[in-house]
């Protein structure tokens, strides 16, 4: 019986028909295409960056060190290359970009699930992100699940617990739809998985080098959007750069910078 199938290609296997044909500038302008580029290889950036974290999750909550350090290590070099593709998109000029932006109407970089979904992942837990996703939306359940679900930390708690250390038991079984809060107890823990110097110690650093990722392209997001819109409201009836610069210097993980003071 003969196989129907058409044979896999390279063009079939990355479904590149569907992916160079996503773009659909809404003007003649020139520099419209780089915008939208640029945004949809970002939400692939994204995409990839949730799987890993999602994959790293696990691994710490088996206790499995060499995996969670490699899995980091690939998510803290994504996190370069996107922050090195705000390079590419400031070769556009203010002007350049006026040029088309009135098009964008009410799209807005707020309504990226995607994102939203990696600061959950973190460990934001901000009921006021649903502002911009309408009740029964795919992107509205898919950031209240991982809102519901444990952050990163609490995983990296349940990791250090595997490895035999004394989490706190208000830390371990904290309510994780809550924020995370600073805790003294467990800076005092993290001083000792320092002290010891041995494999979770490794996954400290490469949480903090997570963290700073984050911030650096938050402060480098800010900065793209300032030089080139100034102070100016962002699409979507956003604040533009005032917000995002209130999210600046925010750490993700704020007992992993604490503990260095008392190091």
């Amino acid at each position: 019986m003969t196989d129907q199938h058409a044979a896999l290609t390279y063009t079939s296997y990355l479904a590149l028909d569907d992916v160079l044909n996503a773009q659909h500038p809404r003007s003649d302008e020139h520099d419209e295409m780089l915008f939208i580029v640029i945004h949809q290889v970002y939400e692939l950036w994204f995409k990839q960056l949730l799987h890993e974290l999602d994959h790293l999750q696990v691994r710490l909550d088996a206790g499995d060190t060499p995996h969670a350090v490699r899995t980091l290590r690939r998510a803290l070099t994504i996190l370069k290359v996107v922050v090195a593709q705000i390079d590419v998109l400031e070769t556009m000029t203010p002007s350049q970009f006026l040029s088309f932006r009135e098009r964008l109407d009410a799209s807005s970089g707020f309504q990226s699930g995607q994102f939203r979904e990696l600061e959950a992942v973190l460990g934001r837990r901000d009921r006021r992100v649903f502002e911009h996703y309408p009740e029964g939306t795919v992107a509205r359940e898919r950031i209240a699940t991982r809102m519901a679900r444990p952050s990163l930390f609490d995983s990296f708690l349940r990791y250090l617990a595997v490895h035999d250390y004394d989490v706190p038991d208000a830390a371990l079984h904290r309510d994780v739809t809550r924020p995370l809060e600073p805790s003294e107890e467990v800076q005092e823990l993290l001083l000792r998985v320092y002290s010891d110097d041995a494999g979770p110690a490794t996954v400290c650093e490469n949480l903090v080098d997570l963290d700073e990722g984050f911030q650096e392209w938050r402060y480098r997001h800010v900065k793209m959007v300032e030089r080139t819109i100034g102070d100016k409201a962002g699409t979507g009836g956003s604040s533009g750069a005032a917000y995002l610069r209130t999210t600046v210097g925010k750490p993700a993980f704020p007992d992993l910078w604490a503990v260095r003071s008392k190091l």
